[in-house]
């Protein structure tokens, strides 16, 4: 693999007593497509905002091209951007005023020109006027989209990029998400629920349960280890903890 963009290590944070992120550390080479995934409150999310700078973690690094996250995430921020349909834009500004906004503040000196490749990209045309607190929750996933490539980041960090989406459209934003890495050779991490979404577009997977690295491998060999079809028995067997009895038998005939 590649030189890696994110390195993360032992990383930990607690909301008061609760364990969100138990001691993960892990690397995502460049120019990759990475998933992040695991069960609700395995610790994807909190995961996302401590490589963002949004949330400080209890103890643990996170560097990104080198930079450590912790002392000087200002150096990188303008190489990074992230979408989550979890995350409102300002809700009263239009579409086409929440991205002129985000354009100014990452520098894009054309950014009218950007504006309207994304928007044709993106088919959010006919709702650019319209107040962002207006929007479905399927027109808001574009939008938020739409804002994290303004910038063509090297690094694209997705929470749930088609969450909300259309099967039609769904599949869509997965080919432009596809064209935009080779295009522009970003580096994108993703958390995601739709496993199918998983196997189209990532080269590597990183399973968490309950805040801790249970597993990683590409797609293909997490099916080969856990014999099954699909990402998605694959996802099912790890929230049943079935990874367990997979590391025990791996270790009974290395011991053989």
């Amino acid at each position: 693999m590649s030189s890696s963009v994110v390195s993360v290590s032992r990383l930990c944070k607690y909301f008061g007593q609760v364990m969100a992120v138990d001691d993960i550390s892990f690397e995502v080479a460049s120019h990759s497509t990475t998933a992040l995934l695991g069960g609700n409150g395995a610790g994807k999310t909190t995961t996302l905002s401590m490589l963002l700078g949004l949330l400080l973690p209890t103890s643990g690094s996170v560097s990104i091209f080198g930079v450590d996250m912790l002392r000087d995430r200002y150096r990188v921020l303008p190489r990074v951007n992230f979408s989550s349909p979890y995350v409102d834009l300002p809700r009263r500004l239009t579409v086409r005023e929440n991205l002129t906004i985000y354009a100014r503040l990452y520098g894009i000196i054309n950014f009218s020109a950007r504006i309207h490749a994304l928007t044709e990209e993106l088919q959010i045309g006919r709702f650019l006027g319209r107040p962002y607190g207006q929007l479905s929750a399927g027109e808001k996933t574009r939008v938020v989209l739409a804002k994290a490539l303004l910038n063509e980041p090297e690094l694209l960090l997705l929470d749930e990029p088609t969450a909300s989406l259309d099967p039609d459209t769904a599949d869509y934003v997965r080919g432009l998400l596809e064209s935009f890495r080779k295009r522009t050779g970003t580096t994108i991490l993703l958390a995601s629920h739709n496993m199918s979404e998983v196997e189209r577009l990532c080269d590597d997977v990183i399973m968490l349960r309950a805040g801790k690295l249970v597993d990683r491998g590409p797609p293909a060999q997490l099916l080969t280890r856990y014999g099954r079809r699909n990402m998605e028995e694959v996802f099912i067997d790890i929230a049943r903890e079935r990874h367990l009895e997979i590391a025990l038998d791996q270790n009974q005939t290395a011991d053989k």
